[in-house]
């Protein structure tokens, strides 16, 4: 009982996935063999999916209840070329200002602001990316939606598979995001041509997670009893100590997203059918692989393979319609979309200048060097720098307020964005990048 309570208190969201992972077994099995009618597997992923909702966020369901409501509302009386603009502004009106009450709350109040508010405030990001998605679907008529009245004879069964796009407990709590033309696809097909049996599958990733975590707890442990002391400890060992507190936090997404991906290939979804001759894979849904991410020598690429889905759903909503300043545009947007805390301002613009940075300086660095050696000590050093900028990065991102700010100046890590923003500023000037 005192392991479970421990669990329950340190990885909350990790446990509310886990013990879905059943319903989603259950629903691969049924489809399966025909137990449920397409009509039926609707009904059962965005029942569960409204069950697990009102079961982890309690009253602050609601949200996204709410959400979803005006949604339809919309979807039902907004013509189709102007229907992402109401979707998206209020949509992210209405996240905005449960970001900022959370603010209000934390530091002007000085309150405790419950788990369950937590919890539906991030599904609430998330719903966000899947109706956006869907909007900007129904605007470019990817996606065409019968829908002539709100109280259309047949209304019900057509809304019934927006309704379990929106609430499919595989992605609720966690991503990745799948667009709704390939949900729809695979509701429709797993019972004609079911993907393989996942159990195997999703065995390997639940090890996978906890291997995360276990080296997550080690780290936690070294740090502990590790501490950094700016008096007496070396610019070195600070340095150190500041990196291996940023991995611990980014090892947290790399274990909710191994569980997501868990939750999705347990239902059936993200199996991908690759190029003849080759193996197919579980691959077709995932936000992140631990060491093709870590393994990224730029900055630039590191942002790209961060959160795949997420990063894919921001290029397409912000980067491809912006005609000014595109990456800062991008950068910006997911500034708000996730809260706006003063972190956030910092880590973000951090972020979006050395993305700039990189990808000229590297450009222009690259093709001069002529040997192996030279090539292979580059992107040892282009590692080295991107880890120190992705520390800085998540220091701030994730800490949110202005301590995480006083934190990086006293560890001096925080030089290395600014070395890299100082020297593509100076080559700019000087006319070295054209």
């Amino acid at each position: 009982m005192g392991l479970m309570s421990l669990l329950w208190d340190q990885h909350q969201l990790l446990m509310h996935q886990f013990f879905s992972l059943p319903f989603a077994f259950f629903f691969y099995f049924l489809s399966k063999w025909g137990y449920l009618s397409l009509r039926y597997r609707y009904l059962y992923v965005s029942v569960v999916g409204c069950v697990l909702a009102v079961v982890t966020m309690g009253a602050y369901s609601l949200l996204l209840f709410t959400s979803a409501f005006i949604f339809i509302l919309l979807v039902n009386s907004v013509d189709r070329s102007c229907i992402h603009t109401w979707v998206f502004g209020i949509q992210m009106l209405w996240q905005t200002f449960w970001h900022l009450l959370i603010q209000y709350k934390e530091y002007y109040l000085c309150e405790h602001v419950s788990i369950r508010l937590f919890l539906a405030v991030s599904a609430l990001m998330l719903l966000t990316q899947r109706i956006t998605s869907v909007s900007m679907d129904l605007q470019e008529r990817k996606v065409m939606l019968p829908l002539d009245t709100l109280f259309q004879r047949q209304t019900c069964v057509i809304l019934l598979p927006l309704m379990s796009y929106i609430f499919s407990f595989t992605t609720l709590l966690g991503g990745p995001l799948c667009s709704y033309g390939q949900f729809i696809s695979f509701m429709e097909g797993i019972h004609v041509n079911p993907p393989p049996n996942p159990l195997a599958v999703v065995s390997l990733k639940l090890s996978q997670m906890l291997l995360l975590e276990g080296v997550r707890y080690c780290l936690v442990y070294m740090l502990k009893h590790s501490v950094y002391d700016p008096s007496s400890s070396g610019l070195f060992c600070g340095v150190l100590w500041v990196w291996g507190l940023a991995v611990v936090l980014r090892i947290q997404y790399y274990s909710h997203w191994k569980i997501s991906e868990c939750l999705n290939n347990a239902a059936g979804l993200g199996y991908w059918e690759t190029l003849p001759g080759n193996s197919p894979k579980w691959r077709g849904l995932s936000d992140g692989d631990f060491w093709t991410i870590e393994a990224s020598s730029h900055v630039s690429e590191f942002a790209r393979r961060w959160n795949a889905t997420t990063a894919s759903w921001l290029r397409r909503l912000v980067y491809v319609r912006s005609n000014h300043i595109p990456l800062f545009m991008t950068f910006g947007f997911s500034l708000w979309w996730h809260g706006l805390h003063v972190g956030h301002f910092a880590g973000f613009f951090t972020w979006a200048a050395t993305v700039k940075a990189d990808i000229q300086i590297h450009r222009y660095c690259y093709p001069k060097l002529s040997s192996t050696l030279s090539q292979l000590l580059y992107i040892c050093l282009s590692w080295i720098n991107t880890q120190m900028i992705i520390t800085c990065v998540a220091i701030a991102v994730e800490l949110r307020n202005m301590s995480a700010l006083k934190f990086l100046a006293a560890t001096h890590i925080g030089l290395f964005p600014l070395c890299n923003i100082a020297l593509y500023t100076v080559m700019k000037l000087s006319g070295v990048l054209g």
